[in-house]
């Protein structure tokens, strides 16, 4: 991995808080003592920002036409897309959209080739990238199709980590979208992440039910004793640890979310809404994949873009954690593969060995 980790930053949507954040962000500068950080996206948009922000006169901007050219003193910047770009502040259009989708592009191409250790995406305009013919309903389902793994929409802060069973799918369809193999396949996933990217030893997860009450003995709704229970028990048999399912408003309000490593929730806004309400700056980080990605978790602010008025505190929260699963994971394959077994001693009880941790998939395989 080199000395210092290699972050790639992609520009997001020219027309949204993209760029704000991104200046603001490197305008510290520790971020270019910690890590070599290249951005992918047009020069262009990154003046015209610079110019419309304080307190971002030191920031430079070394333009390389690759990432293998990257300076690990100062911020890179990577062109992509069209060097002529109108830049409009607060609208979504096709050129913006765009402008996102051939960042987005430019910079997974060096991810996959390992030209950078880590990926960060200021947000795009999922209309505006639509309509650029960007053929994806998010970040999450693009990145699943140039990768490998199960991919874990995974909401994290100090506080809180939130996964999803399904990401942006209609609330009308998430009920036909929910199977037992789907949540058993989430669980044993997401338990590989937490021991692979968090360092968590043997991690927790509380399971929530997708109706009121969880379904009070079906009277609510059937799915709780028909799919995510015999799912939690599916998961039991391949070591996960997981709990439920558990009513929602109830697990938050009581604060019982507190015991747990991490909470699988079964749609977006159940998951999210709670997240973003006692977890400010949180990040979105899409686990359970072979590569590494992190977002802040707000989307492109079109309201307040080129004001002045965002903040970097979670895309810098983003690139703390990028860089934290990297050297997670490259500790954790190191015990893995190293003969001599690495010991933890538990609080009264037995020792515990690195090659004890047998994870699902590995259980699958003997």
């Amino acid at each position: 991995m080199g000395n210092k980790i290699r972050i790639g930053i992609t520009q997001g949507d020219t027309n949204g808080i993209g760029w704000e954040t991104i200046l603001k962000a490197i305008a510290d500068p520790r971020m270019c003592e910690l890590y070599t950080m290249i951005i992918y996206g047009s020069p262009a948009a990154a003046s015209y920002y610079k110019n419309t922000l304080h307190d971002t006169e030191n920031v430079q901007l070394n333009i390389i036409d690759s990432a293998a050219k990257a300076s690990s003193r100062q911020a890179n910047i990577v062109p992509a897309g069209e060097k002529e770009l109108k830049i409009e502040p607060g609208l979504s259009t096709q050129a913006s959209g765009a402008a996102a989708v051939a960042a987005l592009q430019a910079a997974v191409k060096d991810l996959k080739e390992g030209l950078i250790d880590a990926l960060v995406t200021a947000p795009i305009s999922k209309s505006g990238a639509g309509s650029a013919g960007f053929g994806f309903t998010g970040h999450t389902e693009y990145l699943a199709s140039e990768s490998e793994g199960t991919p874990i929409m995974m909401m994290c802060s100090e506080r809180l980590k939130v996964a999803l069973a399904t990401t942006h799918t209609p609330l009308e369809n998430v009920a036909a979208s929910l199977t037992k193999e789907g949540i058993s396949e989430k669980l044993c996933a997401l338990r590989r992440t937490l021991i692979a990217d968090f360092g968590i030893v043997e991690p927790k997860i509380a399971v929530l039910a997708l109706n009121p009450h969880a379904g009070e003995q079906g009277m609510l709704g059937t799915q709780e004793t028909e799919i995510i229970k015999p799912a939690i028990e599916d998961a039991a048999g391949k070591g996960v640890l997981a709990f439920g399912p558990m009513a929602a408003d109830g697990f938050f309000l009581s604060g019982a979310y507190a015991k747990y490593d991490a909470v699988l929730a079964m749609y977006h806004d159940q998951g999210l809404a709670p997240f973003k309400a006692l977890t400010p700056d949180g990040v979105n980080y899409t686990a359970g994949l072979d590569i590494i990605r992190t977002s802040p978790d707000h989307g492109t602010a079109f309201d307040i873009a080129g004001q002045d008025k965002a903040s970097a505190d979670s895309l810098r929260n983003a690139i703390y954690l990028a860089a934290d699963i990297c050297r997670h994971r490259a500790s954790y394959a190191e015990m893995s593969r190293n003969p001599l077994r690495h010991y933890e001693q538990r609080g009264g009880g037995a020792d515990l060995s690195v090659s004890d941790l047998k994870l699902p998939q590995q259980e699958d395989e003997q």
